[in-house]
């Protein structure tokens, strides 16, 4: 098996480019909330941005449909929105209010939805492949026709974990896509100093399944390459490996300046704004129809998480003790 490289796009029909550029302008707004809020002092701990990246989610999320299962990673936003996640109950659980998807216990790196399919954000790096590979093993032995699919990053390829889930779904052939959203950095460290071939979709081959590398930042090539995937997956003929290209829109997480990276690359990326490139391609009256929408979402959203209650002392206790 050979790797195919990065592709232009062809046409997907009107009404899933509008849910694909719904999606993709719900995270980048809910992002920049969420940063917002961050400096605020409403959120604690780290928030990890998905800005620039959120057309994969919204392409892969798109493609696989409500009955696939999904496994995410800290960087994790916009595959939970793309996946179906309601955005009041998400700023909720970040800013750590009871009625957040997770009571509040979970906050920005540990979001998940049980309706949706969705079986997690991850704190640990790569955590995420062998969950969504065992997904795909549960779908086998129940006998469902469905997918699985694991988001992770370039760093992440670099974990064992990746090597140990790729053979194994390839040994079972499992209905599985491993999704390498390769925005070029693990946290400061550059792909090309720490991976012996930057064609990450070349470990694919070596596992004995197609290794795919397109552009990222297209949505449109996204949605197209994962129906492909199901396609096979669905037809028993096994797991993908889907390196989409793309890149951050600033440091690893909010208090990161992000000054190792290269200002002309990123100016190039952000040139190529996933968020620019799709809505170039929708009926401009539904794109700000869509854009209005957002807006007033993100603000109820903001407004029932800061009216949520705290989470409480004595239920936290309670659940541990069973």
């Amino acid at each position: 098996m050979s790797t195919k490289k990065l592709k232009s796009s062809p046409v997907v029909d009107e009404a899933i480019l509008q849910e694909m550029f719904r999606n993709i302008c719900l995270t980048r707004s809910f992002e920049s909330k969420c940063i917002e809020l961050y400096r605020q002092g409403m959120i604690s701990g780290y928030l990890h941005p998905y800005t620039g990246e959120e057309a994969i989610a919204a392409g892969v999320c798109a493609a696989i449909g409500k009955g696939a299962y999904i496994t995410s990673t800290h960087r994790g936003h916009g595959h939970c929105i793309s996946k179906g996640a309601e955005i009041k109950y998400m700023m909720a659980e970040i800013t750590g209010k009871a009625t957040g998807y997770c009571k509040g216990y979970g906050g920005s790196m540990h979001i998940s939805r049980k309706v949706d399919n969705n079986l997690g954000a991850n704190g640990i790096v790569g955590a995420g492949m062998p969950i969504a590979v065992g997904a795909a093993m549960g779908l086998r032995v129940k006998g469902i026709n469905e997918v699985s699919v694991a988001f992770f990053s370039d760093g992440a390829s670099n974990n064992g974990t990746f090597g140990e889930s790729l053979n194994f779904a390839s040994v079972f052939n499992l209905p599985v896509i491993f999704v390498l959203e390769n925005n070029h950095y693990a946290v400061s460290t550059p792909v090309e100093c720490s991976s012996g071939c930057c064609e990450l979709a070349n470990h694919g081959p070596a596992y004995g399944m197609p290794g795919i590398c397109i552009d990222g930042n297209d949505a449109e090539v996204v949605y197209l390459e994962t129906k492909n995937a199901v396609e096979r997956a669905k037809k028993g003929e096994g797991p993908t490996l889907i390196e989409a290209k793309t890149y951050r829109h600033g440091g690893h997480h909010v208090n990161d300046p992000g000054l190792y990276m290269d200002p002309d690359i990123l100016s190039q990326w952000k040139a190529r704004d996933p968020l620019i490139l799709l809505k170039e391609k929708i009926d401009p009256a539904a794109a700000r129809k869509i854009e209005e929408a957002v807006a007033v979402e993100i603000e109820e959203a903001v407004v029932f998480s800061k009216n949520s209650p705290e989470p409480s002392v004595e239920e936290f206790l309670a659940e541990i003790e069973n």
